[in-house]
């Protein structure tokens, strides 16, 4: 069905089609619509969702967490300063493996308070064991969210997931998309199956114990674990997903590389005018690739190591900072997997606060790559695209 759908109303349908046991949500800009929105899908007994209206973010995790490992399947939505207060039950919900799905609307935090798009938050819960995916539109919105709810539940996983979205560029603008008719969404994320739950008085469980360090190292490395089992499953979750929508998701979206000299990595909503900017700038001559990242955790290494082997230079733009460090979090990251490949990797901090990221700043970028591509020489490292 094709229906015009801002990315609030449309993680909203989204859930609705999910039908989840329990949503617990606290209000918070951008993300309040959508739960305003599911709220009148309760009201009006459109789902069977417990929705608790919690008191703060954090204890709106808490109650996640609890529902979750009494054996419920389980959906939230938060950003910013919301994701943040979270911050010390986000490693609970990982830790105990709650495969709980949450809808980040990425949003900059303070101070100076500020509520427009950067990725200051979910870069900062990039360590927290949270599964992280980006959507570049509306439609991607929608459909992470099923996928997630797959990819979480996965017997191999097990683990919570962020589906991650631009605050305002995307939740707050109308697109046109195709959605799912509900029997097709719930035969695609199938039934709910707990393992382990509280409520199961038959066979009792302990969550929450003390964990020394006799037992403390090994846990966190199955976690490890599991997130590199997540590879696989998020491919194959993205395979079945294009079968059943005619719409195929991997770890990353590729653009015009096979031939390129040099290529440009973004995350988010930026990727549909990076595609412009790299399409204007071919027809200049200029051989460049655009790679989007969709899979921010667990981080597609290989991947982009195939994707970016053979170009002489890559320019990687952040929409947040790591503050004294050599660069934001994705441009590091992409620098690190690089190691002993003969690629000059810079960095373009841009957009934070929510400030427009232009095309011609985008083939600025290219242009100076291209530069550093030719003359195997870099003016700097670390670059600030569009700030006065």
């Amino acid at each position: 069905m094709i229906q015009a759908l801002s990315g609030n109303a449309a993680v909203a349908y989204a859930l609705k089609q999910v039908n989840p046991d329990v949503v617990a949500v606290y209000p918070i800009t951008p993300q309040t619509v959508a739960m305003e929105r599911f709220a009148d899908y309760v009201a009006d007994g459109d789902v069977d969702t417990e929705l608790i209206m919690a008191d703060s973010e954090h204890s709106a995790m808490s109650c996640c967490i609890g529902a979750s490992v009494a054996g419920g399947r389980v959906i939230t939505s938060t950003a910013s300063a919301g994701l943040a207060l979270m911050w010390e039950v986000l490693y609970v919900a990982a830790s105990n493996r709650c495969p709980i799905v949450m809808n980040v609307m990425n949003r900059a935090l303070s101070a100076p308070i500020n509520i427009h798009c950067d990725h200051s938050d979910a870069m900062g819960a990039r360590d927290t064991s949270w599964i992280q995916v980006h959507a570049e539109n509306i439609q991607e919105c929608y459909d992470n969210i099923f996928q997630a709810v797959r990819i979480a539940e996965h017997e191999n996983v097990r683990l919570p997931v962020m589906t991650n979205m631009d605050g305002f560029t995307l939740s707050h603008a109308t697109e046109r998309l195709e959605t799912l008719e509900d029997p097709q969404v719930q035969k695609f994320i199938g039934e709910f199956k707990p393992l382990y739950p509280l409520l199961d008085v038959d066979n009792p469980v302990t969550y929450g114990p003390l964990d020394l360090y006799d037992y403390y190292f090994e846990h966190k490395r199955q976690q490890v674990e599991a997130m590199e089992l997540a590879h696989d499953v998020v491919v194959k979750v993205g395979e079945e997903y294009g079968k059943l929508s005619g719409r195929k998701y991997g770890k990353l979206e590729l653009f015009k590389t096979e031939d390129a000299d040099i290529g440009i990595v973004v995350l988010g909503s930026t990727a549909g005018t990076a595609r412009v900017a790299v399409r204007a700038m071919r027809e200049k001559s200029v051989n460049v690739g655009l790679m989007k990242l969709r899979l921010f955790r667990p981080f597609p290494l290989e991947e982009i190591k195939n994707a970016l082997k053979g170009m002489k230079a890559v320019a990687v733009m952040d929409r947040s900072d790591s503050f004294g460090a050599f660069g934001g979090p994705v441009f590091s990251e992409v620098r690190s997997a690089l190691l002993g490949e003969d690629i000059e990797v810079v960095n373009y901090i841009y957009g934070l606060g929510g400030r427009d990221i232009r095309q011609d700043q985008i083939e600025q970028a290219i242009t100076e790559t291209a530069q550093v591509a030719k003359t195997q020489k870099v003016k700097s490292y670390v670059n600030y695209l569009g700030v006065r």
